[in-house]
């Protein structure tokens, strides 16, 4: 029997202040898609902004569906956004910012299953990490250094041949 242990390292900041001005400014641009969201039935509101290597940010929220499997997540509207409105240009890092509709309190809400797997999808074919940066409520913001970290043994297309 063999036995690996997975870890990652993230690095955590109690206010946006704290981190480079452009890190601030899509955090802050995730902000304000959030305020775009359409989270009627859960009133969880999610808007992320991805930032490109060509300097272009990209943003988007969650759009939920009386029939819920209809919706789509922040981060899935905003990285199917880039690609298809940037292909080719890789991703350089992804804002998402995540709290129940008019509260401030909350602590960094971590990209569901489905949104990590497309994330890793782009940072797998760019063959960069993808950056993330977490934030609630609250203003705490957590950074991993890669989607990698947060979907470990992650289903890619090494497995379809």
């Amino acid at each position: 029997m063999h036995k690996k242990r997975y870890t990652f390292e993230t690095e955590e900041f109690d206010r946006l202040e704290d981190l480079p001005q452009k890190e601030q400014d899509l955090l802050k641009k995730a902000s304000e898609a959030r305020e775009h969201a359409y989270a009627p039935y859960s009133k969880f509101k999610v808007g992320a902004a991805v930032l490109l290597e060509n300097q272009e940010v990209v943003i988007g929220s969650n759009q939920e569906n009386a029939s819920f499997p209809s919706g789509l997540c922040a981060e899935r509207v905003a990285v199917f956004q880039a690609g298809a409105r940037f292909p080719g240009v890789a991703i350089q890092s992804i804002a998402i910012v995540a709290a129940l509709e008019k509260s401030s309190s909350g602590n960094p809400a971590a990209p569901c299953g489905n949104c990590r797997q497309s994330i890793f999808e782009y940072e797998n074919k760019q063959n960069k990490p993808i950056t993330m940066l977490l934030m609630g409520g609250n203003g705490r913001v957590i950074k991993c250094k890669a989607i990698a970290d947060l979907l470990p043994l992650a289903f890619g297309s090494d497995f379809l041949g």
